[in-house]
Protein backbone atom coordinates (compact mmCIF):
# COMPACT_ATOMS: atom_id res chain seq x y z
CA UNK A 1 0.00 0.00 0.00
CA UNK A 2 1.50 3.39 -1.00
CA UNK A 3 1.51 6.63 0.95
CA UNK A 4 -1.77 8.53 0.53
CA UNK A 5 -1.85 12.34 0.27
CA UNK A 6 -4.55 13.61 2.63
CA UNK A 7 -4.11 17.37 2.17
CA UNK A 8 -1.56 20.12 1.47
CA UNK A 9 -1.16 23.69 2.66
CA UNK A 10 1.16 26.47 1.50
CA UNK A 11 3.42 27.73 4.28
CA UNK A 12 5.48 30.26 2.30
CA UNK A 13 5.46 31.62 -1.25
CA UNK A 14 8.97 32.82 -2.08
CA UNK A 15 10.56 34.32 -5.18
CA UNK A 16 12.07 31.09 -6.53
CA UNK A 17 10.15 28.42 -4.64
CA UNK A 18 7.23 27.69 -2.35
CA UNK A 19 7.15 25.68 0.85
CA UNK A 20 4.17 23.44 1.42
CA UNK A 21 3.20 21.02 4.15
CA UNK A 22 1.79 17.69 2.99
CA UNK A 23 -0.20 15.46 5.33
CA UNK A 24 0.11 11.80 4.40
CA UNK A 25 -1.31 8.48 5.50
CA UNK A 26 1.53 5.95 5.80
CA UNK A 27 1.25 2.34 4.55
CA UNK A 28 0.63 1.20 8.15
CA UNK A 29 -2.23 3.68 8.61
CA UNK A 30 -0.53 6.42 10.63
CA UNK A 31 -0.71 10.10 9.67
CA UNK A 32 2.50 12.08 9.17
CA UNK A 33 3.53 15.38 7.65
CA UNK A 34 6.30 16.48 5.30
CA UNK A 35 7.48 20.00 4.58
CA UNK A 36 8.32 20.22 0.88
CA UNK A 37 10.20 22.87 -1.09
CA UNK A 38 8.27 23.15 -4.35
CA UNK A 39 10.66 24.26 -7.10
CA UNK A 40 10.09 24.66 -10.84
CA UNK A 41 13.36 23.05 -11.92
CA UNK A 42 16.83 24.17 -12.85
CA UNK A 43 19.89 23.47 -14.96
CA UNK A 44 23.62 23.03 -14.45
CA UNK A 45 26.00 23.54 -17.36
CA UNK A 46 29.48 22.19 -18.10
CA UNK A 47 30.95 24.79 -20.48
CA UNK A 48 34.12 23.55 -22.20
CA UNK A 49 36.29 26.06 -24.08
CA UNK A 50 38.47 25.29 -27.10
CA UNK A 51 41.49 24.71 -24.83
CA UNK A 52 39.81 21.99 -22.78
CA UNK A 53 38.99 24.15 -19.78
CA UNK A 54 35.73 23.97 -17.87
CA UNK A 55 34.29 27.36 -17.00
CA UNK A 56 33.30 27.61 -13.34
CA UNK A 57 31.83 30.50 -11.41
CA UNK A 58 32.85 31.56 -7.93
CA UNK A 59 30.16 33.25 -5.89
CA UNK A 60 29.18 33.91 -2.31
CA UNK A 61 26.58 31.46 -0.99
CA UNK A 62 25.00 32.90 2.12
CA UNK A 63 23.49 29.60 3.35
CA UNK A 64 26.99 28.05 3.30
CA UNK A 65 28.62 31.25 4.56
CA UNK A 66 31.39 31.13 1.96
CA UNK A 67 32.45 31.73 -1.62
CA UNK A 68 31.96 28.54 -3.60
CA UNK A 69 33.39 27.26 -6.87
CA UNK A 70 30.48 25.91 -8.93
CA UNK A 71 29.50 25.06 -12.44
CA UNK A 72 27.15 27.68 -13.93
CA UNK A 73 23.54 26.95 -13.06
CA UNK A 74 20.16 28.57 -12.76
CA UNK A 75 16.44 28.28 -12.27
CA UNK A 76 13.89 27.87 -15.05
CA UNK A 77 11.48 30.73 -15.73
CA UNK A 78 8.08 29.04 -15.10
CA UNK A 79 7.61 26.41 -17.86
CA UNK A 80 10.76 27.40 -19.77
CA UNK A 81 12.27 24.38 -21.54
CA UNK A 82 15.41 23.12 -19.81
CA UNK A 83 17.58 23.65 -22.90
CA UNK A 84 16.39 27.26 -23.27
CA UNK A 85 17.19 27.84 -19.60
CA UNK A 86 20.69 26.37 -20.05
CA UNK A 87 21.35 28.57 -23.11
CA UNK A 88 20.29 31.67 -21.16
CA UNK A 89 22.11 30.84 -17.93
CA UNK A 90 25.48 30.16 -19.56
CA UNK A 91 25.33 33.59 -21.20
CA UNK A 92 24.25 35.32 -17.96
CA UNK A 93 26.85 33.66 -15.76
CA UNK A 94 29.90 33.23 -18.02
CA UNK A 95 29.30 35.67 -20.89
CA UNK A 96 29.67 32.79 -23.34
CA UNK A 97 27.13 31.35 -25.76
CA UNK A 98 27.15 27.64 -26.55
CA UNK A 99 27.21 26.68 -30.21
CA UNK A 100 26.26 23.18 -29.07
CA UNK A 101 24.28 22.16 -25.99
CA UNK A 102 23.98 18.45 -25.22
CA UNK A 103 21.63 17.14 -22.53
CA UNK A 104 23.52 14.56 -20.47
CA UNK A 105 20.91 13.64 -17.89
CA UNK A 106 18.78 14.95 -15.05
CA UNK A 107 18.41 14.36 -11.34
CA UNK A 108 16.49 15.45 -8.25
CA UNK A 109 18.71 17.77 -6.27
CA UNK A 110 17.37 16.85 -2.80
CA UNK A 111 14.34 14.52 -3.11
CA UNK A 112 13.95 14.15 0.65
CA UNK A 113 12.46 17.64 0.87
CA UNK A 114 12.43 19.29 -2.58
CA UNK A 115 10.77 18.81 -5.98
CA UNK A 116 13.69 20.53 -7.75
CA UNK A 117 14.62 18.56 -10.88
CA UNK A 118 17.88 19.63 -12.53
CA UNK A 119 18.95 19.12 -16.14
CA UNK A 120 22.67 18.70 -16.92
CA UNK A 121 24.07 20.14 -20.16
CA UNK A 122 27.46 19.97 -21.84
CA UNK A 123 28.17 23.26 -23.64
CA UNK A 124 30.78 23.43 -26.40
CA UNK A 125 31.70 25.66 -29.36
CA UNK A 126 31.67 28.66 -27.04
CA UNK A 127 31.72 32.26 -28.26
CA UNK A 128 31.55 35.55 -26.39
CA UNK A 129 27.92 36.76 -26.25
CA UNK A 130 26.99 37.90 -22.72
CA UNK A 131 23.60 38.62 -21.23
CA UNK A 132 23.15 40.90 -18.22
CA UNK A 133 23.58 39.01 -14.96
CA UNK A 134 20.81 38.84 -12.38
CA UNK A 135 20.79 41.77 -9.93
CA UNK A 136 21.73 39.60 -6.94
CA UNK A 137 24.59 37.73 -8.65
CA UNK A 138 28.17 38.79 -8.02
CA UNK A 139 30.36 36.13 -9.54
CA UNK A 140 33.67 35.63 -11.26
CA UNK A 141 34.50 33.10 -13.97
CA UNK A 142 37.39 30.68 -13.47
CA UNK A 143 38.80 28.44 -16.20
CA UNK A 144 40.04 25.08 -14.94
CA UNK A 145 41.44 22.27 -17.11
CA UNK A 146 39.06 19.29 -17.23
CA UNK A 147 41.44 16.86 -15.51
CA UNK A 148 42.22 19.37 -12.75
CA UNK A 149 38.50 20.05 -12.17
CA UNK A 150 37.78 16.34 -11.77
CA UNK A 151 40.75 15.98 -9.40
CA UNK A 152 39.47 18.92 -7.30
CA UNK A 153 36.09 17.20 -7.05
CA UNK A 154 37.69 13.87 -6.10
CA UNK A 155 39.78 15.57 -3.38
CA UNK A 156 36.68 17.14 -1.83
CA UNK A 157 37.63 20.68 -2.84
CA UNK A 158 34.28 21.34 -4.50
CA UNK A 159 31.51 20.97 -1.90
CA UNK A 160 28.67 21.82 -4.31
CA UNK A 161 26.35 18.86 -4.94
CA UNK A 162 25.09 19.94 -8.37
CA UNK A 163 28.64 20.45 -9.66
CA UNK A 164 29.73 17.06 -8.32
CA UNK A 165 26.73 15.27 -9.83
CA UNK A 166 27.19 17.05 -13.18
CA UNK A 167 30.90 16.17 -13.30
CA UNK A 168 30.05 12.56 -12.55
CA UNK A 169 27.41 12.43 -15.31
CA UNK A 170 29.72 14.18 -17.78
CA UNK A 171 32.96 12.35 -17.05
CA UNK A 172 32.86 10.03 -20.08
CA UNK A 173 31.74 12.87 -22.37
CA UNK A 174 34.56 15.08 -21.09
CA UNK A 175 37.15 12.34 -21.62
CA UNK A 176 35.83 11.74 -25.15
CA UNK A 177 35.89 15.50 -25.84
CA UNK A 178 39.56 15.65 -24.79
CA UNK A 179 40.49 12.70 -27.01
CA UNK A 180 38.57 14.00 -30.05
CA UNK A 181 40.12 17.45 -29.70
CA UNK A 182 43.69 16.29 -29.01
CA UNK A 183 43.77 17.76 -25.49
Amino acid sequence: MPFELLRSETLLQGRAFKIRRDYLKTPDGRETKYDIVEHGGSVVILPVDQNGNLLFVRQYRHAAGMDMLELPAGTRDSDEPFEVCAAREIREETGMEAGKLQHLGSFYLAPGYSTEYMGVFLATDLKHNPLEADDDEFLSVEKIPIREAIQKAERGEMPDAKSLAALFLARLYLEEYQINNGL
